[in-house]
């Protein structure tokens, strides 16, 4: 028992180690959604409101993007689906533009869709299972610093990756997909900027 506990230990420290020497610390905390206003926001081909201090997608396949770019970034939020199955959508990161007859951007995204949850398909080793509420308020964390991201599910870490590419900066989106994915409620959205 005491040799597991050891092991155990052991494993825990380098892994903190790494993810310390992996990124770098950065900028102070600030709020991307004041939980009163879409100020900050770009509303593109979707409906979307602030409702109850949440921000609720209502309808059509669009997205809400941040007006500012970033690079290397902490972002921290909140998500809850509010359809009981095959709810699907997401949360884009480091994309440039939306190609022109499409209503999202071809890369990168971290799925919110019912099994996938937290998935990022065009990184490889960017998968996680098990780690969300199912009908409740998710909290995920993603981290972005060069070509390595790490994502942390309701607080446990769901993966680390190495892989992504160019862009280096981009917008930050969610993604409405409605009725299709259903509706989403998305709060307490921070976002750190590291050097």
């Amino acid at each position: 028992m005491r040799t597991s506990n050891v092991l155990y230990t052991m494993v825990v420290t380098a892994a903190l180690l790494t993810s310390c020497a992996v990124f770098k610390g950065g900028g102070k905390r600030a709020a991307l959604f004041d939980g009163k206003t879409l100020e900050g926001w770009t509303v593109i081909n979707c409906e979307a409101a602030v409702d109850d201090g949440d921000i609720l997608l209502k309808t059509g396949n669009g997205l809400i993007q941040t007006e500012k770019k970033y690079g290397d970034f902490v972002l921290e939020f909140e998500w809850k689906a509010l359809r009981d199955n095959k709810w699907d959508s997401g949360v884009y990161f480091r994309y440039e533009t939306v190609p022109e007859g499409r209503p999202w951007p071809r890369r990168y995204q971290v799925n919110l869709r019912q099994g996938m949850e937290g998935n990022v398909g065009e990184l490889e080793g960017a998968k996680s299972e098990g780690l969300v509420k199912i009908g409740q308020w998710n909290r995920f964390k993603l981290t972005v610093q060069g070509t390595k991201a790490s994502l942390e599910i309701n607080g446990t870490p769901a993966w680390q990756a190495d892989g992504l590419g160019e862009p280096e900066t981009g917008f930050i989106a969610l993604q409405a997909e409605v009725p299709g994915g259903g509706q989403y409620r998305f709060r307490n959205i921070y976002l750190t900027e590291l050097n």
